[in-house]
């Protein structure tokens, strides 16, 4: 950005650059677009066994840097840490309950809503 902030800039690059800062809130399809970019790099980093892209950045960098710039330039920084948190987060908890069935642990069906019980 310049001197005059948005100066220079198309609609569509400020409204891009609204959305990364958080100044505004996504629409649907900016939210959808995010969720997209947001599969792609996953699906790279799962091609390249990489858990933690926060972590693995040089890993990222060869092997998905394409996808990593497409993501975050289409979704808010803010979701991009979190997805990223999130998925190491994810990972974990995947393998934490495959060794526990392995270990014979049962499984439960949980209901975390706050409807009445009938």
């Amino acid at each position: 950005m310049g001197l005059f902030g948005f100066f220079g800039q198309s609609e569509a690059d400020k409204r891009a650059t609204e959305i990364r800062t958080g100044t505004v809130a996504p629409k649907r399809a900016e939210r959808q677009r995010c969720w997209e970019a947001r599969d792609g790099f996953f699906s790279c980093l799962d091609a390249h066994d990489i858990v933690d892209p926060v972590k693995e950045e040089k890993a990222v960098g060869r092997a998905c840097a394409k996808e990593n710039v497409k993501f975050e330039q289409d979704c808010a920084r803010e979701w991009v840490t979190y997805f990223k948190k999130w998925r190491v987060q994810d990972i974990q908890k995947r393998a934490r309950l495959e060794a526990l069935q392995a270990q014979g642990a049962t499984k439960m069906d949980v209901n975390s809503d706050f409807a009445a019980r009938k």
